[in-house]
């Protein structure tokens, strides 16, 4: 298949719809001033074969796309034993809700929602993993030095009111070891993780090749097992309040974030990143989930 005419097609289908609807996420500071008419789409196959289109070299905070990554930090070194603090269960509720984190006694539903992210920061500071070892680990995965916006990890720091209230819920029902002001600094860094498409279709592409490096020759990022669970999770609770409508319409494992990225995986063929930073109502990028579903449609790949 020619995947580069099927992501140029693509582009072209919604570059006439940037900026007609959704809005940034215009509460972080450091993300309401990013111009809302950009798209990029890229592709990295189980063989290294990659496409991209539109604006998919520009850089742009990954922010909730990085709990893919701290998750699989997290599996890696701790096994069955993460689950003991953190649910697998879809939330259905929005991602930073206080609501349901109260009624489960401190239990996040998930990993890919704000409080079981900041669950797997605190099991990752006590395995010693910081800010640097994170950036290492994201460097390696796509072949290329990437960086942490510093702008934006300030911004999420002065107005990530409602994250610290959840640091500290859990913190009050003994959910979280460290200090809680240790855990938000990795948390709102890895947030501000600075990647673009085409970087991040590569650093997933352990996805797509049961936990082998996207990179031949280096060691593997994980196990076949912890690979199909992080799919499944995906699947289940990669896009929010929205997961079950991403997967009647999609039907692909996807990690979405707000400042507009979403990563898909179609197992054991390729992995796909999506920008656009225009957001609907549940906080994944509007254009996006619409070029998903061409890419779908347009390849028929599906896991269903």
């Amino acid at each position: 298949m020619n995947f580069q005419s099927v992501l140029d097609e693509i582009d072209r289908e919604i570059r006439p719809l940037l900026g007609a609807e959704g809005a940034v996420a215009c509460y972080i500071p450091g993300l309401a001033r990013v111009p809302v008419a950009q798209f990029g789409i890229a592709l990295h196959t189980r063989e290294g074969v990659e496409a991209c289109a539109g604006d998919a070299a520009t850089p742009f905070s990954i922010q909730s796309v990085s709990k893919l990554f701290t998750l699989t930090l997290a599996m890696r070194y701790l096994g069955d034993a993460l689950w003991e603090r953190i649910g697998r269960e879809p939330s259905g509720n929005p991602f930073n809700s206080l609501v349901q984190l109260e009624h489960e006694q401190g239990k996040p539903r998930n990993p890919f929602i704000n409080a079981g992210a900041i669950a797997i920061a605190d099991r990752l500071v006590s395995r010693g993993q910081g800010k640097a070892d994170l950036l290492a680990f994201m460097s390696d995965l796509c072949g290329e030095a990437v960086r942490y916006d510093e702008e934006v990890a300030a911004s999420e720091a002065a107005t990530g009111f409602r994250n610290i209230a959840l640091a500290n819920f859990m913190k009050s029902f003994g959910k979280i070891d460290n200090a809680v002001g240790e855990v938000l600094a990795l948390y709102f860094h890895q947030c501000a993780i600075h990647m673009s498409c085409r970087q991040l279709a590569r650093a997933a592409a352990f996805l797509c090749r049961d936990g082998a490096h996207p990179f031949d020759g280096r060691p593997e990022i994980t196990t076949e097992r912890h690979t199909h669970r992080i799919n499944a999770l995906m699947l289940t609770c990669g896009t929010y309040d929205a997961a079950g409508d991403v997967a009647f319409s999609i039907g692909l494992p996807c990690k979405s974030g707000v400042g507009g990225g979403i990563v898909a995986v179609v197992p054991d063929q390729l992995t796909l990143c999506v920008w656009s930073p225009a957001l609907d109502a549940s906080g994944n990028s509007l254009l996006g989930l619409k070029a998903l579903e061409l890419f779908v449609a347009k390849t028929g790949l599906s896991i269903f």
